[in-house]
């Protein structure tokens, strides 16, 4: 339970400094074994997956690991998993066909309140009745607050109705990457009937196909060759299809023809039932004042609401330390800010859009016209500044764009407020309005 608690909390951070697709791929199929010394073993599931994330993620692992166990010079051991490793060949045609739908992620552990309820009755009868009831079904809401649970939940539940059913679950991502590779290696043919002989296809993040023209071309045609079979898309975005100003039209129309549903943050009830059911499954005791404390604190999604208990966990399995709403306090001091609003992209969108006067969805987009160039900046700059975002997911509220161009506006807006008064009078005043909302 220890060595767990240890390895969750170690991957919620690790996951803040690299993007989700990478994290999703190499890291979170990892596992703690042992910590002996300065001794630690680490499960992988074969031997590549060991080279790469020694090659490229071995330094960030060291470095958190050894700042949340307050020990230096860790000696980490990539180790193969003979569980679910190379030394136990292919995994069954039934577990295939399940693809890499998450089984922890069900109706039954969804937690449903006032504002996922009509997202959750939705996603319940799709996965009931696939391809005859709401096709697609589009789901959107901000980072953290269920979707890929819920695609998760329709995937699992189909399977377990049958067992020979196709489903497919993905990242838009995902989806790109295999768009690209089976370019680059003449594979189209295989990519279209890996995609358009499927019983579901679950789309997670579909915002990021914003741009990608050729990949918004092969989503089209397998969107319509799916839905002319009656077979099940559901799709899901941290914003609304009419908010995607770099998606085609026709694929837009698309997302729209089917049943939209949102996803708005959880009421303080709702987060208090998460945060105890969270609670019980790790193994954690959790005072009701503390919950309370978490749930009144904590606004931004679930995701940093459990993130939060997890880190309370390891803590007082790691010290011995009860969990009080004085511990809970001190370990979670950069979290839990008392009368300090937390700023959202979203909030710093709406405040600069409306200071200069402009459509937030001009904001967004790519267009690259001289009324948009300074304000967007300031706009990055803001996210940069007010919020726990990386470059590369700063760019990706603003039509995709990549951490270069999010980095040199930065820049930009750092210099002219030495050059121009004015605009280090705007970035103040925004700023304090922001925090003060």
């Amino acid at each position: 339970m220890q060595l767990e608690l240890i390895w969750k909390q170690l991957l919620s951070q690790v996951e803040a400094h690299i993007n989700r697709q990478s994290f999703e791929t190499w890291l979170k199929p990892t596992s703690l074994i042992s910590i002996s010394g300065k001794e630690v073993h680490v499960a992988v599931p074969n031997r590549f997956f060991g080279e790469w994330i020694k090659e490229h993620y071995h330094a960030l692992i060291q470095s958190t690991l050894e700042k949340e166990l307050g020990e230096e010079g860790l000696r980490i051991t990539f180790i193969v998993d003979e569980k679910t490793g190379e030394e136990n060949p292919g995994a069954p045609e039934r577990e295939r066909r399940r693809g890499s739908l998450n089984p922890r992620y069900n109706f039954d552990s969804f937690v449903v309140g006032s504002s996922n309820q009509f997202a959750h009755a939705a996603s319940r009868k799709v996965a009931e009745r696939p391809g005859t009831s709401y096709n697609p079904l589009f789901l959107y809401g901000g980072v953290g607050l269920g979707k890929t649970h819920l695609l998760s939940a329709i995937g699992n539940f189909i399977y377990a109705r049958d067992p020979q059913l196709r489903i497919v679950y993905l990242s838009s991502e995902q989806f790109t990457n295999d768009v690209i590779n089976s370019i680059r290696y003449d594979k189209m043919i295989e990519f279209r009937n890996k995609y358009r002989n499927v019983d579901a296809l679950l789309i997670d993040d579909i915002q990021f196909i914003s741009g990608k023209e050729r990949t918004q071309e092969e989503f089209f045609h397998t969107f319509n060759t799916l839905y002319e079979a009656n077979k099940q898309v559901v799709i899901s975005s941290d914003r609304s299809a009419k908010e995607m100003s770099d998606i085609e039209e026709r694929l837009r129309s698309r997302f729209e023809m089917g049943l939209i549903a949102d996803i708005q943050p959880p009421d303080l009830e709702t987060k208090i039932v998460i945060l105890r059911r969270k609670a019980e499954t790790e193994g954690i005791p959790l005072p009701n004042d503390v919950a309370l404390l978490l749930a009144t604190h904590i606004k931004t999604n679930i995701r940093e609401l459990e993130g939060a208990l997890i880190r309370l966990g390891a803590f007082s399995s790691l010290t011995g330390q009860e969990i009080t709403v004085e511990m809970a306090k001190r370990v979670l001091r950069d979290t839990i800010q008392d009368k300090k609003r937390v700023v959202t992209i979203e909030d710093i969108q709406r405040a600069v859009a409306e200071r200069f006067q402009m459509k937030l969805i001009e904001l967004k987009s790519k267009k690259r016209t001289k009324n948009l160039v300074v304000p967007r900046q300031i706009c990055m700059y803001l996210c940069r500044e007010l919020t726990n975002l990386s470059f590369p997911e700063i760019g990706k509220h603003f039509g995709g764009k990549d951490h270069s161009t999010v980095i040199h506006a930065c820049k930009q807006v750092e210099k002219g407020m030495g050059e121009d008064f004015n605009i280090k009078t705007t970035l103040d005043s925004l700023i304090q309005n922001l925090k003060e909302e």
